[in-house]
């Protein structure tokens, strides 16, 4: 089987994203966290540890939903974008000694989990960001324990399509680098070492009352991190073009004339199985692997 391929990104401009860190969440990855959350109530088994990568910008209020649905659960709060983000999230979520949640709540733990030391991953709205998706997704499964799973949602190949369009026919470069559908995803799940990987998808269009709070409200989702994007900065000639662009031909006569997009919201979920090793004239296992397959070859205590 080939190797899933990553989307076309550029690895400099991802970073140079990655590292920036949010000011506040984006109303729309608040709205997928709350939807992504309610799926949550399929799972039979409430996880004992949990970790969620990179809430500030996945969603602050997403991860007050699981904390509460799971408020007997250890929580470990991995915020990768830079050691300014993790202050941040510090900040952001420890509780203070004055707070009735210290006393109520586990104080979360931060920092990358150790390997097999969580029963869930949470990751809202990150995966169509990075450079290498199947690097992230092998970082993942290695973090969860044996029968561990992961939840996460990203964009789909389908959003912005009206923007895509209107770019094309002025003959301008792509608005924003090519996103892998929901399939290559669980390809990938599987390649990393996930079982039965689940995907869906649903699609959400937001309206704008103007072209200017439709482009502010880009510049808090993403950038554009395609390697054939403009080679450099626009004037604002160009910008009142767009402008104008955006205003005639976006328009949606059923919305009153607002401006509208879609966004393809992809849900992903699977879960860590027990590893298997193949029978040859010499295997290396590691010691984490061993441990688990002795684990899940134990009889169930009665």
């Amino acid at each position: 089987m080939p190797e899933p391929q990553p989307p076309t990104i550029d690895p400099v401009a991802a970073a140079r994203w990655h590292g920036m860190v949010p000011v506040e969440s984006p109303w729309l990855h608040e709205e997928v966290a709350r939807r992504m959350q309610e799926r949550l109530q399929w799972i039979v088994q409430a996880p004992g540890t949990w970790c969620d990568w990179d809430p500030l910008r996945g969603g602050v209020q997403g991860h007050a939903l699981v904390s509460e649905r799971y408020a007997q659960a250890a929580c470990q709060i991995a915020e990768t974008s830079s050691p300014g983000g993790e202050a941040a999230a510090r900040e952001r979520f420890a509780s203070r000694w004055w707070s009735p949640a210290r006393w109520t709540a586990k104080a979360p733990r931060f920092g990358l989990p150790e390997p097999g030391s969580v029963q869930m991953l949470w990751s809202n709205m990150a995966l169509h960001m990075a450079a290498d998706p199947q690097a992230l997704v092998g970082q993942w499964q290695r973090a969860l324990a044996v029968d561990g799973y992961l939840m996460f949602s990203c964009l789909g190949p389908d959003t912005l399509r009206e923007l895509r369009a209107l770019y094309a026919e002025l003959g301008w470069p792509a608005p924003g680098h090519t996103l892998t559908d929901m399939h290559d995803w669980g390809d990938m799940l599987v390649h990393a070492g996930f079982a039965e990987p689940i995907m869906d998808m649903e699609r959400i269009t937001l309206t704008f009352a103007t072209p200017r709070r439709l482009l502010q409200e880009l510049r808090g989702l993403g950038r554009n991190l395609h390697p054939q994007r403009f080679a450099a900065l626009r004037g604002r000639n160009w910008h009142a073009r767009l402008e104008q662009a955006l205003a005639q031909r976006l328009a949606d006569a059923r919305g009153d004339g607002q401006l509208a997009l879609s966004f393809e919201i992809i849900y992903g979920h699977a879960f860590k199985p027990a590893p298997r090793v193949r029978v040859e004239g010499s295997s290396a296992v590691s010691l984490q692997d061993m441990r688990a397959m002795l684990h899940a070859g134990r009889p169930a205590a009665r």
